[in-house]
């Protein structure tokens, strides 16, 4: 079988699955594991290099409004890819290729791959989403096991912190302009035995003011900025903490890139890193986290 992942998270879950060989194509983000580095990238982004991030904002805002693509599918590398099946997403615009976008491209191209498109919403779905590629790859009892040990993590951290103070936990998605969590970020701080303030489980993130994060009264900030690794988070964390918005709030920074935006196995990290910030008298704190206050 030939794949092509546009998808981090499912070139992710693709390698942990064993099909990692079959991967050929795959996306300009693909980084982990690091064999990924060395398949043919067909997507890459609209997007300048090195922009701050309310310039990031600003530019994907504008893209929205103009409907215009954030990520450039190269049409020629993929009919050179021969695919069998293509791993695409219709979650987020701003997070991948389209699905539509593929669709139109494979129909151009005349080629007959099999379209698998992932969509969670939440971390239940992005579990069951480990089936799914399971299924398409012959898998299957390769993911039941993965899907087995990573609800074993879980189980085992909601055990450590039960009965426990939840504390008034905001994760920061964005941080100039400041994001309210969504999707499975605010299940992420549940399960880790906090309180997620502001977000909705399996709903968009969404943009905030800072008197919303006043008014939001939490105990503890974690910033994890969306594609940012725990270097540039500790960095826009800092931003944070010169704003003087929560002064006597203890921050901290994540490696959001690995553990939180991509739906996948990493995310039971980012739940095990959670509880560690909240609970580090019952959980180790985790190398991906930093406290910058």
């Amino acid at each position: 079988m030939r794949i092509v992942s546009l998808l981090p998270s499912t070139t992710e879950i693709l390698f942990d699955l064993g099909a990692g060989d079959d991967v050929v194509g795959v996306t300009f983000e693909c980084d982990h594991p690091v064999e990924a580095r060395s398949r043919t990238i067909v997507s890459t982004s609209a997007m300048p290099e090195d922009l701050a991030p309310a310039e990031i904002d600003a530019f994907v805002a504008e893209a929205m409004r103009n409907g215009t693509d954030l990520y450039h599918l190269d049409a020629g590398a993929l009919s050179g890819l021969d695919a069998d099946l293509v791993v695409t997403q219709d979650l987020c615009a701003v997070c991948a290729v389209d699905v539509s976008v593929v669709d139109d491209a494979l129909a151009h191209l005349g080629c007959t791959a099999e379209v698998v498109t992932i969509d969670p919403h939440t971390l239940d779905e992005v579990l069951t989403s480990i089936g799914t590629l399971g299924k398409a790859t012959g898998t299957e009892q390769r993911a039941a096991e993965l899907v087995a040990s990573l609800r074993a993590r879980l189980d085992e951290v909601v055990r450590r912190t039960a009965h426990r103070p939840r504390p008034r936990t905001l994760v920061l998605e964005w941080t100039d302009p400041p994001f309210a969590p969504g999707h499975w970020v605010p299940e992420m701080v549940s399960l880790a035995g906090g309180e997620s303030v502001l977000g909705t489980a399996g709903e968009k993130s969404y943009r905030i003011g800072w008197d919303d994060v006043r008014e939001a009264r939490p105990d503890v900030v974690v910033c994890a900025p969306c594609g940012y690794g725990l270097e540039q988070s500790a960095t826009l964390a800092r931003t944070v903490v010169d704003a003087g918005v929560l002064p006597d709030v203890p921050v901290w920074a994540v490696d959001a890139n690995a553990s939180f935006a991509r739906p996948g196995p990493r995310l039971v990290d980012g739940v095990e890193a959670l509880a560690g910030i909240v609970h580090p008298d019952a959980v180790e704190t985790s190398a991906i986290t930093q406290r910058i206050r």
